[in-house]
C-alpha cells in the first residue's frame, strides 16, 4: 500500500516505522527537516520537506498514486486544509486528518472528511482507567475490623 503522512512528529513517525516495516511504501512531509531525525535510521521511505497542504508538495510526495493519506500535523487548520487538497485536487482514495478540537472534529465530519480526535479518545481511555471496576475493586477492603 502506497501511504503518504504529513507530520513527521511523534505519532507520525511511529505510524511511518511500523508500515514501513510491514512493507508498505511510505512517504512523510514535513515542514521541518529536523522533524525527520524521529524516523531513525531504519526508515526507508521517503522524506519531502515543505508544507504538506501545499499542492506542489503533495505532488512530489506522490499523493496522486497514494492509496491513503494521512495529515497527522500538530495544526487543526493545516490537517484539514491537507486532506481536502489530498481528496479534491489530487484524489486520494482514502483520507484522514488528526484534529484536536471535537467541535472542528464534528464538523469535518459532517463534511466527508474521516477525523481521528484524539481528545475525545483519550477522555474515554481516561475514565475507563479512572473508573473502570476491576475484581480488585469489587472486593470489600479489608481495614482491620474482621468484619
Amino acid at each position: 500500500m502506497r501511504v503518504v503522512i504529513m507530520g513527521c512528529g511523534r505519532l507520525g513517525s511511529m505510524l511511518a516505522g511500523e508500515l514501513d516495516a510491514e512493507g508498505h511504501h511510505v512517504t512523510v512531509i514535513d515542514i521541518d527537516q529536523a522533524a525527520f531525525n524521529w524516523l531513525g535510521d531504519g526508515f526507508s521511505g521517503t522524506r519531502v520537506v515543505g508544507p504538506g497542504e501545499d499542492s506542489a508538495i503533495q505532488e512530489v510526495a506522490g499523493v496522486k498514486h497514494a492509496d491513503v493519506f494521512l495529515a497527522l500535523a500538530n495544526g487543526d487548520n493545516r490537517n484539514a486544509m491537507a486532506v481536502q487538497v489530498a481528496k479534491h485536487i489530487h484524489g486520494a482514495p482514502r483520507v484522514v486528518a488528526r484534529i484536536y478540537d471535537p467541535d472542528r472534529a464534528e464538523v469535518y465530519q459532517q463534511l466527508g472528511i474521516n477525523v481521528v480526535n484524539p481528545t475525545t479518545i483519550l477522555d474515554q481511555m481516561v475514565r475507563e482507567a479512572a473508573f473502570a471496576t476491576s475484581p480488585e475493586s469489587d472486593a470489600p477492603s479489608s481495614d482491620g475490623d474482621g468484619v
